[in-house]
């Protein structure tokens, strides 16, 4: 944020070590889009997986100047592809357990994790907390705000079901990270777009980012 702005009731968006960076970019890309604040919390897990799918360090220390590089990235690796705006972001520490979302007193509209691993699922439903980003989602699903989980694993064993199943049952929402494709996709990051698109359907936040169904068969089909 910008000193002196007065920040708006936000999101968290929790990030996990899962692979799957280019949703979480799409989904804050969006998010600032829509003139919504964002608090935002990266695993130490999940930096392992950014470095590894982009090649971008997140520091604590330079949050602003790796996030940028980040969301301004493609989702086929091309820089500069976005612009970007950060005055909407607040960067809490993932170790950081005094930090605002880990109190319920501390005002959020929700909290969306993408992607969301099967390490991150099995916290959450457990509720382990055992670092701001779950003790963030416990929080939310105690206060019956709304958790928006995008999990990112294949194939899903019976402990990973039973979990998700849990935070169904909790009140979260679970959305598979599981592109279509009547949505006339024509490059990767049409695909990215519509997972990150559904992970906002399932928040109410609006949003652009893919065609959606009108009943219309073959409407998505390149026209000659």
């Amino acid at each position: 944020m910008k000193p002196g702005q007065t920040q708006r009731t936000p999101w968290i968006v929790g990030v996990s070590g899962a692979s799957g960076t280019p949703y979480a970019a799409a989904v804050l890309r969006a998010l600032l889009a829509a003139g919504e604040s964002v608090d935002l919390v990266v695993s130490r897990a999940s930096r392992l997986t950014l470095l590894d799918e982009t090649g971008i360090s997140f520091r604590d220390a330079h949050w602003q100047h790796d996030l940028r590089e980040w969301l301004a990235r493609g989702a086929d690796g091309k820089p500069e592809t976005f612009d970007v705006d950060l005055s909407g972001v607040r960067h809490w520490s993932a170790g950081d357990l005094a930090a605002g979302p880990s109190s319920g007193s501390y005002p959020v509209k929700g909290m969306l994790i993408v992607p969301a691993s099967t390490a991150c699922v099995a916290g959450v439903a457990l509720g382990l907390s055992k670092d701001l980003l779950q003790r963030s989602a416990s929080v939310t699903l105690k206060e019956r705000r709304k958790l928006v989980v995008a999990v990112r694993e294949t194939p899903l064993d019976g402990r990973t079901l039973r979990h998700l199943v849990t935070l169904d049952d909790a009140g979260a929402t679970v959305v598979p990270a599981s592109p279509a494709f009547y949505a006339g996709a024509t490059h990767i990051q049409d695909l990215v777009d519509f997972v990150a698109g559904r992970v906002l359907d399932a928040a109410g936040v609006e949003h652009d980012l893919y065609r959606r169904w009108r009943g219309d068969l073959g409407g998505a089909r390149p026209t000659t």
